[in-house]
């Protein structure tokens, strides 16, 4: 039976390459992918990208996507063995109801990778669904600079002081966001 995963962790914990990872595995054994990222993150270019330099196309979603009829209509056409999906915290509460739909009823296994918590340590909409639903639960770990496990994303200032209001989303790399444990993410709103 084909379940729904959702591997999540703060930022730099290898969640991209994790997935690209798992994207190779499928295909070294023949079985066809498909993999998806957000449409907002305009760094990607239609690239699931890792940080250590591992990188795939993929199909951009938007808010408006319709995940369901896309890969029914992918895997109509040719078979398929897995989708995949980057940046999962972007996606809508229907998008995670039409992944779950494509492991339940089309057997297609579905792996979801992205944060758990915004840089005020809110969830972000796509990982509450799937907090909620999701088959398997997996946190990847990423390492605060005091050696505990990083869970919290701090959004920094161009001079790398700590971000305490503003969008929930606001796109960036090691520029813009640091991974820190609990005890470092609240000393630092709180500086």
């Amino acid at each position: 039976m084909a379940k729904l995963y959702f591997y999540y962790a703060s930022m730099n914990a290898g969640k991209s390459s994790h997935l690209l990872q798992a994207d190779f595995n499928y295909r070294e054994r023949g079985m066809a992918t498909m993999l998806w990222t957000a449409a907002l993150d305009s760094r990607s270019e239609g690239m699931v990208r890792s940080r250590i330099g591992l990188e795939s196309d993929a199909h951009k979603f938007t808010p408006e996507t319709d995940l369901w009829a896309a890969v029914s209509d992918a895997h109509a056409a040719s078979k398929l063995d897995c989708v995949l999906v980057d940046e999962a915290q972007f996606l809508q509460s229907q998008q995670v109801w039409q992944l779950a739909r494509l492991a339940d009823e089309a057997g297609i296994p579905v792996l979801c990778y992205g944060l758990r918590t915004d840089f005020q340590g809110a969830l972000f909409p796509g990982s509450t669904v799937l907090l909620g639903i999701a088959d398997a639960l997996v946190e990847l770990k990423a390492v605060c600079h005091c050696g505990r496990k990083a869970t919290m994303n701090l959004r920094v200032d161009a001079e790398g002081n700590a971000v305490k209001q503003g969008q929930q989303t606001e796109i960036g790399g090691n520029d813009r966001y640091v991974a820190l444990c609990r005890k470092h993410f609240s000393e630092a709103l709180r500086a």
